[in-house]
């Protein structure tokens, strides 16, 4: 016969913050040995607001700005890379790193290793590219398009940029129009802004 069901209310009390962070970290990392987690994500505050951040076991696969919508971000990485998406901040610590070395004017060029499975075709070849423009350059969409050998890929350079995973990472902010204005960004323009003369200005 079962005894008694045991009231644990009085003796387990609700676990505090601090208790939860070290919960899903230690859940994060189970998963991880098990081989139960495909993205790793977390949020880091930055000069153009927060940013969300996910890894593959390949590479950073994503760089989001807030006005995305995080939600909307993670659902779109579960369908187009995987399910098994969980929030595990240590495995995305150096790319908070160089982001925070980046915007206080220390690094010039990110060493990250890159994940381009949201992107395929001449948006992936553009948003390669990217990284070959020098910190504090710009080039417009067109010269852009020389570079990746089509030359009249113009609009599809543009549409390449504004779809861009990895912003800031893959500097698509340095791409402008052709008399020297920004264009569309896909973080706004007043990060776009930002992110050119913090280049300009270290």
């Amino acid at each position: 016969m079962p005894g008694p069901t045991p009231n644990l209310s009085p003796d387990y009390p609700p676990l505090g913050p601090v208790d939860l962070t070290s919960l899903r970290g230690h859940l994060a990392e189970q998963a991880n040995r098990r081989g139960l987690l495909d993205v790793a994500y977390r949020t880091v505050d930055s000069p153009v607001g927060p940013l969300l951040l996910a890894a593959t076991e390949r590479g950073l696969v994503r760089v989001a700005y807030e006005r995305e919508d995080f939600d909307a971000v993670l659902e779109r990485l579960a369908a187009k890379v995987s399910p098994r998406v969980l929030r595990a901040p240590h495995q995305l610590d150096d790319a908070a790193r160089e982001l925070d070395e980046y915007f206080a004017g220390r690094r010039r060029s990110f060493d990250l290793r890159l994940d381009f499975a949201l992107s395929n075709g001449f948006r992936q070849s553009v948003q390669r590219y990217l990284p070959h423009i020098d910190y504090g350059r710009t080039e417009s969409y067109r010269e852009v398009a020389e570079h990746v050998d089509n030359p009249k890929a113009v609009r599809a350079v543009g549409t390449a940029c504004a779809t861009n995973p990895l912003p800031i990472v893959v500097p698509c902010h340095r791409v402008l129009r052709a008399d020297g204005t920004l264009g569309d960004y896909i973080g706004g323009l007043d990060a776009k802004s930002t992110l050119l003369e913090l280049e300009q200005t270290t």
